[in-house]
């Protein structure tokens, strides 16, 4: 018997129009309190890695936080980082699909993908992106950095579970139609 892939789980918050963050990087507009943020932290243990972008791991850093998820392999993708402020953060510099696609061969607890948008797209549009977990924030912003863009085709998802909370939060679980 074969042992399983790791599951790529792109786990992340939007607003209902579909941005994950205002324009300048910003997601003070998500909810911060409540049910849905003890049990997405809870969640996050469940995963061995975590792969995000170079935007995303910025944000830590402005606040000297340089493994922002100490508890899991992280990696960070980047073309502009030369070399990692911390020895437990491994980046990817190229061949970012290959690297995914090589971290998803290994054995161990699925992996987390914590964003960006384009990261996502890029891997969504390889078929590397095995569940879609949103958390729907009750919020319309307009305009910012959207959840995906410019996907080659359509991806079929078929749902998996729906939760509500009381802050209005939702959250939508969908696997990825192979």
């Amino acid at each position: 018997m074969q042992p399983q892939k790791r599951k790529l789980a792109y786990h992340v918050a939007t607003t209902l129009d579909g941005f994950i963050a205002r324009e300048d990087d910003s997601f003070d507009c998500f909810a911060n309190e409540g049910d849905h943020v003890t049990e997405y932290l809870a969640t996050l243990r469940t995963y061995g890695a975590v792969v995000m972008g170079r935007r995303t791991y910025d944000i830590g850093l402005k606040f000297n936080v340089t493994d922002p998820y100490p508890y899991l392999e992280t990696y960070v993708v980047s073309r502009t980082l030369k070399e990692s402020p911390n020895p437990r953060v491994h980046l990817i510099s190229y061949d970012v699909v290959g690297a995914v696609r090589a971290l998803k061969a290994q054995e161990g607890k699925d992996i987390y993908l914590a964003g960006g948008g384009a990261l996502a797209t890029q891997l969504l549009t390889a078929g590397l992106v095995d569940e879609v977990l949103i958390k729907l924030n009750p919020v319309l912003l307009g305009a910012g950095i959207p959840l995906v863009s410019r996907l080659g085709s359509h991806i079929p998802l078929e749902l998996l579970s729906t939760k509500v909370y009381r802050t209005g939060v939702v959250l939508l679980q969908y696997a990825i139609k192979h």
